[in-house]
């Protein structure tokens, strides 16, 4: 598997993803749907990536800087953090290990910084299929918080947690 950038051509894609249940309910409220807009910031901040395995698109990743991202989505974070969006994005291709193939490969990316001390994650309260993914991952449930539209439990996997 491998991450490459997201780019405009792979709007379509995501739009039709963006249909699916399993990923609006991983979604949550707050996504809005703008993938022109998300895909042609290029701010320093962030990054959005496609996963693809032999060449086909199976998920979509977004990491931030939550310290730094614009709208401040996350409040007052402490520096050198990173925050990982993910989703598969068709039904077959759940339950496959792809998710944690991602999400390795993501926390890869994330801690080979050596400045970044922990990744945290914001499933939603009802994303009980999420919760579970990420605790067997090494994430520690920290608090249950309100982020924008969405109740969520806010999970952090601190650098030394990491077998990358």
């Amino acid at each position: 598997m491998i991450l490459r950038p997201a780019t405009m051509t792979d709007v379509p894609m995501l739009r039709y993803w963006d249909t699916k249940a399993h990923v609006r309910e991983g979604l949550g409220a707050n996504h809005d749907g703008n993938w022109e807009a998300e895909l042609q910031n290029d701010a320093d901040w962030g990054e959005c990536m496609i996963a693809e395995e032999k060449g086909r698109p199976v998920g979509f990743i977004r990491i931030i800087d939550p310290a730094r991202e614009e709208t401040h989505y996350w409040g007052d974070v402490e520096a050198d953090l990173r925050a990982v969006d993910i989703w598969i994005g068709e039904e077959a291709d759940l339950g496959r290990g792809l998710g944690g193939i991602m999400m390795r490969l993501a926390l890869e990316k994330c801690f080979a910084d050596p400045h970044v001390k922990a990744v945290l994650l914001d499933p939603t309260v009802a994303n009980i299929r999420a919760h579970r993914f990420y605790e067997r991952l090494g994430f520690r449930f920290i608090e249950r918080k309100r982020l924008g539209n969405d109740d969520c439990r806010v999970y952090r996997l601190e650098r030394d947690g990491f077998a990358g």
